[in-house]
């Protein structure tokens, strides 16, 4: 159970390539991030990764219209067949060759596959299972380049793809006698969209120069007639059925020449029954150009509500109501390249995805406004931190930003660009609302997470550039390390003033550590030294702990009793900070398991002589540790066995540099490796990459493959979880317990069945007991919530010490999720009431359980406290509205007293004047 950890969540990348989608009910964007796909549930703001993952980048992605299957298929053509319900994976396909688009008919029945110029029709997969999911119905053949997109009509009888060949190609799906294929020109430049009108057969194309074409067709969807069988069988030529499925030759030459029907020839009244279908260009219309690469990248159409939205190379997305061509209006969104645009079933909501950003947007319309905006480190991730009571990870990238993130909804919610170079390190004070970040741009910042404001930076008297850093425990002091001055740096948190410059190291200091329980600080250095310095000593060296190899990696234990040190040599060396002693040592070097280049001139295994591993992590509890470097493997080596406990891959991602441990000898010629081949000028967009001022990947180099690599790993003060920035993002892996059956001093009689008999008989305590011996979840709730909240106290003070701990820990879980508030807190508080002494003598192991416990109430104390707020406004209002109707109604009633009076009156008067 402690290292059943499974992938989790992925942050840091909202979207790279392919195309957007949104859920069937319109609240949700699936997105393609790299290998894997992201949900991002709009109306209550969270994120999910779902658990599989493609050999490579994913190009495209369709679902299916009643929202329960997607077919994922990545760069080389491979394909998952995907149930969104169970996230599952059903079934593996392979189409062989890059596939640009694809897209399940409106009924449901078929699906179109777009590969080179071909376009493939298949049976989609039904409720039942299956031996195979993927069954061809009919290949289609017509453009003379690569097919680019793909529309069907409303009623699934046709549907149009669009080409490379600026050509836009109309199929029947059935053997339509009236339309087998039509071919329509009229522009300039590669298609980028077509669409069918709503319920007609009139079409819409879009090309990449920024070109609109309005077609009108001359029949109605219910004019298509079905070819008629003939009544003899004749028999099959030799190659026919081939004929049929890959081109339907033969049907196109029927189709315009006639077709014997019954053996007779038909009739010039029954051919002008059933005319070919025709095409007419209606008009022409034309986006306002601003640039040379201002050209069209991505469309979309929403058929209901007649709207067309276009997104262009700068960043520019359009609005217009068709078949006008009336422009709604137009916004800039980003500096780069629009790559994907999609609308939701209701039209309100636009979804744009762009990969150089990494950026993903989603706009109403209606209001001009933004739903929801999300972008990751659109370079590299350096480091990472959790905050104390692990809600939050902050990160920072070599695009010189500060994220921090929401681990329970996945998602970013402020950014801090203060920065003007690569951020090397971030970490959280003791507080958990100041952010202290590092920086090769020679500052270090601290910002406020209640303001969101850059409150102080800290610079060193000469330039220096930072690349490492490190808070004390009781956030007063700040100190950073230098790559190039060989120096740390001391600051005053409260003042922002310099206190002292420490020297000593004779070489760039790599990575600094604060004791969690003295003023004591480590710091590693490539001169094969830790030093310990004393805070309340003058800042004096207090020891040097000498190194194999250069220190790449220091981290303290929770304790402070405990010193790990990664070094150059790939090992990780155990230190007792007090005694300056080594305790142990482990050689990771052969757990790293490098891989490979495409340009490496060596093999793997002697390249893995100059890997190690440049981060490491203790556990929450301190019994193990966590390591990772410049490899795709991170490492939990227990550290009193110093042996390996697991190893997590964290990618099989081969759209990555040195993934696979041997080259592919197929990519190997007479001349070299094929990757050494600098293949055109562009990128695939048709945007060349300029050489000079390139931001990632070799200067020299037009094309290039990110290496795998992880560059921090951090666990979670609550001990569920741990992250780490990798080349993908930042990945997240939690304990999943439901998966995991890991019983406690098991016995014969412990069984549902005895438990369950316990709570018959109102054995509260005992049954609790078995039930946590038995060690399985669900049960555990179920006995946990049929105690009476009245024996709460009673059950409490009757159980055995070896398992409050475990309890306190299952209810923290529990109170994450459940909505029972008030009883899981009850017993809590009684827990801690009862047992509170024996707890705090025991306080460093069960720190964990104290913070996940402190993490769920006040996640529910945030939930809370905004309804409860909103709900005394509310009562506020009402009552303020209640005496104001009140005063307004006793105005009236006065009024009306006032006017009675004054009607007595007048008659009174007018008796007298009669009398």
């Amino acid at each position: 159970m402690k290292f059943a950890y499974r992938f989790s969540n992925l942050l840091g990348a909202v979207y790279r390539q392919g195309n957007l989608n949104f859920s069937k009910d319109g609240n949700a964007v699936i997105s393609p991030v790299g290998n894997r796909i992201s949900v991002f549930d709009l109306k209550n703001n969270t994120s999910e990764t779902l658990p599989f993952s493609t050999t490579k980048n994913i190009t495209c992605v369709g679902l299916s219209p009643d929202g329960s299957l997607a077919i994922v298929v990545d760069e080389d053509g491979a394909a998952v067949l995907v149930s969104l319900i169970t996230r599952a994976i059903l079934h593996h396909f392979h189409f062989h060759k890059p596939v640009s688009s694809i897209r399940f008919s409106p009924d449901g029945r078929k699906f179109i596959v777009t590969k080179e110029n071909v376009a493939l029709m298949y049976h989609a997969p039904g409720k039942k299972r299956e031996f195979n999911a993927f069954v061809l119905d009919k290949s289609y053949y017509g453009p003379y380049d690569e097919t680019t997109c793909i529309d069907w009509t409303d009623d699934s009888k046709c549907f149009v793809v669009g080409s490379k060949d600026m050509s836009t190609w109309v199929f029947g799906a059935e053997r339509w006698a009236n339309l087998i294929y039509y071919s329509l020109g009229g522009h300039k430049d590669i298609i980028v969209g077509c669409f069918f009108e709503k319920d007609s057969l009139d079409l819409y194309t879009v090309s990449q120069d920024g070109t609109l074409c309005v077609w009108e067709s001359d029949t109605e969807l219910d004019g298509l007639i079905l070819k008629k069988s003939q009544d003899k069988p004749k028999i099959p030529r030799q190659g026919e059925e081939e004929e049929e499925e890959e081109g339907e030759e033969r049907d196109k030459v029927e189709g315009e020449e006639g077709e014997v029907i019954r053996g007779k020839v038909e009739t010039a009244k029954e051919r002008e029954k059933k005319k070919n279908v025709r095409y007419k260009m209606m008009s022409k219309h034309f986006f306002n150009k601003e640039g040379d690469f201002n050209n069209l990248t991505a469309a979309a159409y929403h058929k209901p509500n007649h709207i067309l939205v276009t997104g262009f190379a700068s960043g520019i997305f359009h609005l217009h109501e068709l078949p006008e061509f009336n422009l709604i209006h137009s916004l800039s969104i980003s500096d780069q390249r629009i790559a994907s645009v999609a609308i939701n079933s209701s039209g309100d909501w636009i979804g744009f995805g762009c990969s150089r950003m990494g950026q993903l947007l989603v706009w109403e319309w209606q209001s001009e406004s933004y739903v929801f905006k999300q972008q990751g480190h659109f370079n590299n991730m350096a480091s990472l931190a959790y905050s104390p009571d692990g809600q939050y990870i902050v990160t920072g990238g070599d695009d010189s930003k500060v994220k921090v993130w929401n681990t329970n909804t996945g998602l970013c919610f402020v950014t801090f660009t203060e920065h003007t170079s690569s951020v090397t390190n971030v970490t959280f004070t003791s507080s958990g609302f100041v952010i202290v970040s590092a920086s090769l741009d020679g500052t270090v910042r601290a910002f406020d997470l209640h303001r969101y404001r850059n409150f102080r930076t800290f610079t060193s008297p000469w330039p220096a550039q930072f690349s490492s850093l490190a808070v004390d425990v009781s956030g007063e002091l700040v100190s950073a390390g230098a790559q190039d001055s060989f120096e740390i740096f001391l600051w005053s948190m409260q003042t922002g003033r310099l206190l002292e410059v420490l020297a000593g190291h004779e070489g760039p200091v790599s990575c600094l550590c604060f004791s969690p329980v003295q003023s004591v600080l480590a710091s590693c250095s490539w001169d094969r030294t830790v030093r310990l310095w004393d805070m309340l000593d003058s800042w004096q060296t207090k020891e040097t702990l000498p190194l194999t190899s250069d220190g790449l990696a220091v981290t303290y234990r929770a304790d402070g009793q405990e010193l790990a040190v990664a070094t150059l040599n790939g090992e990780i060396s155990f230190w007792n900070p007090h005694t300056a002693t080594q305790n142990g040592s482990v050689a990771g070097r052969h757990d790293l398991q490098t891989g490979r280049k495409e340009t490496d001139k060596i093999t793997a295994k002697q390249s893995a002589k100059g890997k190690s591993f440049t981060s490491l992590c203790y556990s929450a509890d301190g019994e193990s540790v966590l390591a990772g470097g410049q490899s795709k493997f991170v490492c939990i080596y227990n550290i009193k066995e110093q042996m390996l406990m697991k190893k997590f891959e964290i990618s099989c991602n081969l759209s990555f540099d040195a993934m696979e441990e041997f080259l592919d000898r197929r990519k190997m010629t007479e001349f070299g490796s094929l990757a050494l081949v600098d293949e055109g000028a562009g990128d695939g967009d048709g945007v060349s990459i300029s050489l000079p001022g390139v931001r990632r990947g070799d200067m020299s180099s037009r094309h290039f493959r990110p290496e795998i690599r992880v560059s921090s790993l951090r666990f979670s003060p609550t001990g569920r979880s741990w992250a780490a920035t990798t080349t993908e993002g930042l990945l997240v892996y939690s304990l999943d317990g439901s998966l995991v059956f890991d019983p406690y001093d098991l016995d014969l009689d412990v069984t549902p069945a005895s438990i369950r008999k316990q709570l018959r008989l109102q054995e509260w305590a005992s049954a609790i007991v078995l039930a946590f011996r038995l060690n399985e979840k669900a049960l555990k709730q179920e006995v946990l919530e049929k105690v009476p909240h009245e024996q709460i106290p009673v059950v409490c003070g009757s159980l055995p010490d070896i398992y409050v701990e475990k309890l306190l820990g299952f209810i923290a879980t529990c109170l994450e999720k459940s909505g029972h508030l008030q009883f899981y807190m009850t017993w809590a508080q009684n827990l801690l009431m009862l047992h509170g002494q024996k707890l705090k003598n025991r306080s460093g192991a069960i720190l964990p359980t104290l913070q996940a416990l402190q993490k769920s109430i006040q996640r529910h104390f945030d939930d809370l406290s905004k309804l409860c707020d909103f709900n005394i406004y509310n009562i506020r209002y009402a009552v303020a509205l209640s005496k104001q109707r009140g005063l307004k109604r006793a105005a009236e009633e006065e009024t009306e007293d006032q006017e009675e009076e004054d009607e007595e009156l007048s008659e009174e008067m007018n008796a007298f004047q009669i009398s």
